[in-house]
C-alpha cells in the first residue's frame, strides 16, 4: 500500500510573487541585464565591428535567461509554497526548482521567528522560521501576510506548548 502526501493546504500570499520579481530584480535578472546594456555599448563605442557576433551572443547568454528567470522563477514558486500547521506538527512545502517538503512534530518546535526584510516590508509580507531539534535545519515559510504571520507564530506557539514532549 503506497501512502501519498497531500500538498499543505494554505498558499502563500499572492503578493509574494512581486516581492520574489523584486529578489530576482536585485539579485539576479537586475545584475544580468544591465552587464547586457553595459557591453553593449561598450561594443557600440569601441568595436563596432564585434555587434553582428556579439549581440546575438550577449541575448542568449545574458538576456533570454535573466527575462526567464524573471518571468518564470516567481509563479513556480508560488505554485509550490505552501504551510499548514496540524494538531501535531507543521507542515511546509518550498522550492521552484527543488521541491522540498518538511513536516516537524511540534514536539520539536524549539523557537518561531518572524523576519520582515527591507523588500518583504514593501509588500507587506514575512517569513515564519520554525526551528527544531532536527538536524535537516529550520522549517521557513516564506510569503506571508504580516497578520499571517504573527497568527502563524502565535498559533505554532501555542500549539507546541500543548503537545506533550521535548517543547512543553
Amino acid at each position: 500500500m503506497t501512502v501519498r502526501l497531500r500538498p499543505p493546504r494554505h498558499r502563500v500570499d499572492p503578493r509574494a510573487r512581486r516581492w520574489w520579481t523584486a529578489q530576482a530584480l536585485l539579485t539576479v535578472s537586475g545584475p544580468a541585464l544591465l552587464t547586457a546594456v553595459a557591453l553593449l555599448v561598450l561594443a557600440l563605442l569601441f568595436f563596432a565591428g564585434a555587434l553582428p557576433w556579439l549581440a546575438p551572443l550577449i541575448l542568449g547568454v545574458l538576456v533570454l535567461p535573466a527575462v526567464g528567470y524573471l518571468v518564470a522563477m516567481p509563479r513556480l514558486r508560488h505554485a509550490v509554497h505552501a504551510w499548514e500547521l496540524g494538531d501535531a506538527a507543521v507542515y511546509a512545502a518550498s522550492g521552484w526548482c527543488w521541491h522540498r517538503r518538511r513536516i516537524a512534530p511540534l514536539s520539536r518546535v524549539q523557537t518561531v521567528d518572524t523576519v520582515r526584510g527591507p523588500v518583504q516590508r514593501r509588500y507587506g509580507l514575512a517569513t515564519v522560521t520554525v526551528t527544531t531539534a532536527s538536524t535537516a535545519g529550520d522549517i521557513r515559510i516564506a510569503g506571508l501576510s504580516e497578520a499571517d504571520a504573527e497568527e502563524l507564530s502565535r498559533r505554532i506557539g501555542h500549539a507546541a506548548q500543548a503537545v506533550p514532549g521535548d517543547a512543553a
